[in-house]
């Protein structure tokens, strides 16, 4: 469980710092013969804010939960 926590805190923190994935694709707009014309196309996932707090959050309990059963 410690490590599962670890990671939802690392997963939440970037989310609340970065707010979003963003990544670029390339798509063929033209393609005759031997010519072809890309355009890069960015797109993004916003992640809401309140994903991140969650995330922290219920990595933090889980860290509390492996103290406890530790103890």
């Amino acid at each position: 469980m410690r490590i599962i926590g670890l990671v939802l805190i690392v997963l939440g923190l970037l989310g609340l710092l970065y707010g979003g994935i963003t990544w670029t694709t390339r798509e063929k707009v033209v393609d005759i013969g031997p010519v072809q014309v890309t355009q890069d196309k960015h797109e993004s996932m916003p992640i809401p804010p309140i994903a991140g707090a969650v995330a922290v959050v219920a990595g933090a309990l889980l860290l509390m939960a492996d103290r406890r059963q530790r103890a």
